[in-house]
């Protein structure tokens, strides 16, 4: 694979600024890496432009599930339940080193909105949508039967319980090896530059080049383009009012806000749905090999994405959820190591609360050349990507369109991960460090030794893995989208600050000053992201 990093950023600016493109996407989010992989493995030219680091966004604030959504079969969206299964199913394919199989819990009491017989209904219903290609068939428990699977959950009034199969991911990682995959296809993508104002053609009205500004240099220039994607997830109506005059906004952005605590403090190793009885919410708490998820919340929110966040009531509905569901933890706000928050970018529609308005993508586009997309799962977002491409070559020439391929996106992100090799590579690997790498990154963590294995300190081989393969130029955006340090460790691994900010310094020719400002942005950032901690 091709390197991905600062030195590639560096190339890719020259590039932007020299070259015209078929295709340019802004948002480097999920759905953008996902439209650059598709778009640049059909044939077409490349651009991709993200004002902030890539996976800024709610794609690396998620529940980091992949999952149907049992809860809305409710809402009887049988259809986008049926996709995002579907979806599933080929994630596991494609990307078997971030998406990984989970058991999920559904614990059922005299007072749940929905009783046995009908969650036994919806269950049959779930696994049929996934037309049974899950990795495991639901079961229906006992009370006694629940307790002993999961002795942590509340009996009083206990009946029992389904548990059924999804699957957990690293949200922001998917994001990162979609990205490389589209950068060894040819696409052109940088972080830290904003689209700053549309250019047409006087005569035709069609798009012709987009302003731009690159965050890090404070530098402007063109980008000349025959389309543009925009696909920026909360902030489409914030950049729509920027880029079109008589905008319309499109959205009903709710807020979704996850606690994370130690696995010594939630100890579960299946999933539990904690439907709080008195909503339509649902809250999961989710166990990952370094920490355990609390989460989300779902409230309309309104202004900046940017600035959401979380807010102490929002902590103390989480808990007293967690603490109805899990009586014995006794849970309390010193327990959770850190927080996070994100806003979905949901289509707006008349339902009547938050839980309720569809999780469907929209795909708009004009006559002057702009595909605008909002809504949407993150499960479906290779769908969602598939679709917008489409898009964009009706409206080529079919001279150009007899030179493109077909979608080509069930192929695995890279060479080193089909399911046989991940599981082999789990198998092989001769000891603790090599181990912990070949689950993140499957049968590359060879490479990864070969390149970066001159120390035993992880957490330094990562962040050389991250510079040289993911453009990862600050030391805030390692810490939070490229390892789980600012959410799962007690410190946020401020422990390992001085190591790691060296080897970025080395490897990107800091000197003292930067360093320190970078190792003061990132406990600035800590600092803003726990300021609902009474005690903080």
């Amino acid at each position: 694979m091709k390197d991905f990093s600062f030195v590639t950023r560096v190339e890719n600016i020259e590039r932007l600024k020299n070259e015209e493109f078929d295709l340019l996407i802004i948002g480097g989010g999920i759905t953008g890496a996902g439209v650059a992989r598709d778009a640049a493995q059909r044939g077409l030219k490349v651009a991709l432009i993200e004002s902030q680091d890539f996976a800024y966004g709610t794609s690396s604030r998620s529940s980091k599930l992949v999952h149907g959504g049992i809860r809305y079969l409710e809402n009887l969206e049988f259809h986008l339940v049926f996709e995002a299964l579907n979806e599933r199913t080929k994630l596991f394919e494609i990307a078997p080193h971030l998406v990984h199989p989970l058991r999920f819990m559904i614990p059922l009491y005299n007072d749940s909105r929905v009783g046995m017989f009908k969650m036994s209904l919806g269950m049959w219903l779930y696994d049929g949508l996934a037309l049974f290609q899950t990795p495991e068939m639901h079961e229906k428990l006992d009370k006694i039967e629940t307790l002993d699977r999961v002795p942590i959950v509340k009996g009083q009034e206990l009946v029992g319980s389904f548990v059924y199969s999804d699957a957990y991911m690293d949200d922001d990682r998917l994001v990162h090896e979609t990205l490389r995959s589209a950068n060894d296809h040819g696409a052109i993508a940088v972080n830290y530059v904003k689209a700053v104002k549309a250019q047409f053609d006087k005569e035709s009205n069609k798009i012709k080049s987009v302003e731009v500004l690159d965050q890090q240099t404070d530098t402007s220039f063109l980008i000349r383009t025959q389309q543009i994607v925009c696909n920026v997830g909360p902030w489409t109506d914030l950049v729509g009012q920027k880029l079109f005059p008589n905008w319309k906004n499109i959205l009903r952005p709710t807020k979704g806000v996850h606690l994370t605590f130690a696995k010594d403090r939630v100890p579960i190793d299946t999933a539990v749905v904690m439907a709080a009885q008195d909503s339509s919410r649902i809250v999961f708490a989710i166990p990952r090999h370094e920490m355990v998820i609390i989460g989300t919340t779902d409230t309309d929110y309104k202004g900046n994405p940017s600035d959401a966040k979380v807010e102490f009531e929002d902590v103390a509905y989480l808990l007293k959820v967690a603490n109805d569901y899990f009586p014995g933890a006794k849970l309390t706000e010193k327990d959770i190591i850190s927080g996070y928050v994100g806003v979905r970018p949901l289509v707006k529609d008349e339902s009547d609360n938050e839980g309720k308005t569809s999780r469907e993508h929209t795909i708009k586009q004009d006559e002057r050349g702009f595909i605008v997309v909002a809504g949407g799962k993150y499960t479906t977002y290779r769908l969602m990507a598939e679709q917008i491409v489409d898009k964009v070559i009706s409206n080529l020439s079919f001279e150009q369109k007899a030179k493109l391929k077909k979608c080509e996106t069930n192929a695995p992100l890279n060479e080193f991960v089909s399911i046989d090799s991940y599981r082999e590579s789990l198998l092989s690997a001769p000891d603790d460090l090599q181990k912990k790498l070949a689950f993140r990154y499957g049968a590359e963590y060879k490479n990864i030794m070969d390149r970066f294995g001159i120390t035993d300190n992880l957490y330094v081989i990562e962040a050389l893995q991250a510079i040289h393969t993911t453009m990862c130029v600050h030391l805030v955006d390692f810490y939070t989208r490229r390892v789980p340090l600012f959410l799962a460790e007690k410190d946020h691994g401020l422990n390992h600050i001085e190591i790691v900010a060296n080897t970025f310094q080395d490897c990107l020719g800091w000197n003292e000053a930067q360093k320190e400002q970078e190792i003061k942005d990132l406990k600035k950032y800590i600092q803003d992201q726990t300021s609902w901690k009474k005690n903080n």
